[in-house]
């Protein structure tokens, strides 16, 4: 049966999120920054419609990629070198995930409603939520905004305006990131779009295992600037 957490009620035990649907934990609570920082040390997310009870995941498996296992195809890399872009982290986090909110080609909405993104930027301003941007002729192209925890990212949503876009900002942010020494990039659930980049399955129990190593762990705080040099693919 479902939980309904209360505003002070902890969340349950991971072991309880149900299989179908495949991770559904717990409901209710709210987006505070509390709430949403214990959520995700304890590897659980928000993912609901707008105007629906807020629903908490741990999906099982858990889509992860290494930083060291990032896969750069030949057609990526032929964009990423063209260096037609700029690239920048958190200078427009704000529009980066209204720009998320908005629907796709394929149809449909998504799920990021305005009580998601004034949630996501109080963590923004606290230093913990974080964006990268890739620039084309001075507009945002398109980029990824996530969690930052000791050495792990959390990646959230990500949209592209032009080809390669996201790709290009997701390429930058983990070589950034595997400099800054973050060890594992949380992907949620599986897509084709994240495994040709070299994500990929592990359970839930190692998932939760590897966060108790590494959140703890120094990280980078504070507003994001990108320091690695320009890509060479």
């Amino acid at each position: 049966m479902l939980q309904w957490l209360g505003k002070s009620s902890p969340f349950p035990p991971l072991d309880q999120a149900l299989t179908e649907p495949n991770g559904l934990l717990a409901a209710g609570a709210d987006l505070s920054p509390a709430r949403l920082i214990d959520a995700y040390r304890r590897g659980i997310f928000p993912w609901y419609n707008e105007n629906d009870p807020i629903l908490w995941w741990s999906p099982q498996p858990r889509l992860v990629l290494f930083p060291e296992e990032l896969k750069i195809s030949r057609s990526l890399g032929k964009s990423i070198r063209k260096r037609h872009y700029e690239v920048r982290l958190d200078t427009s986090f704000e529009e980066v995930m209204k720009k998320c909110a908005e629907p796709r080609e394929e149809g449909g909405g998504t799920w990021i409603s305005a009580q998601i993104i004034e949630a996501y930027c109080r963590l923004h301003e606290l230093g913990l939520a974080h964006s990268a941007e890739t620039w084309v002729e001075g507009e945002l192209a398109g980029g990824l905004y996530g969690i930052n925890m000791g050495q792990v990212f959390f990646g959230e949503s990500m949209f592209s305006r032009r080809t390669d876009a996201s790709k290009i900002a997701f390429v930058h942010l983990v070589l950034q990131l595997k400099s800054w020494g973050c060890r594992m990039i949380d992907c949620q659930v599986k897509t084709q779009h994240l495994a040709s980049l070299g994500a990929r399955e592990i359970s839930r129990e190692e998932f939760a295992l590897k966060l108790k190593t590494w959140l703890d762990a120094p990280g980078h705080s504070g507003k994001w600037h990108f320091d690695h040099d320009l890509i060479e693919c």
